[in-house]
């Protein structure tokens, strides 16, 4: 489970290009604040279920305004964490917790 940070300045494409390769590179990549009740919430459903993940940290960041407002535009919101399953955002914290209450969390493994 890594954690992935960094503090250089990026610009909305570059912003663009971090979050397209770090969701190709990895199969779950959470978009997280590291205080974030609901960061947390989604961090542990994966930690119990054995399943690693990539947690990109923002605060603390300098590009995490334009991180978040890329992450708007390719799922319609911005705030995190933003949860990332093979490519595909499967939304926040809430929607994490319920669809690993419902089994289909696992099903999309």
């Amino acid at each position: 489970m890594g954690s992935v940070s960094s503090t250089r300045k990026v610009t909305m494409t570059s912003a663009r290009e971090f979050i397209e390769q770090a969701i190709a590179k990895e199969s779950v990549v959470i978009f997280s604040k590291s205080t974030c009740p609901y960061c947390k919430m989604a961090k542990q459903v994966f930690d119990s279920l054995n399943k690693t993940y990539m947690a990109i940290e923002l605060d603390g960041r300098e590009d995490a305004d334009e991180i978040q407002s890329v992450l708007g535009e390719m799922t319609g919101a911005r705030t995190v964490p933003r949860v990332f399953l093979n490519g595909t955002c499967l939304g926040g914290g809430t929607d994490v917790r319920k669809l690993h209450e419902n089994g289909e969390l696992l099903k999309k493994f």
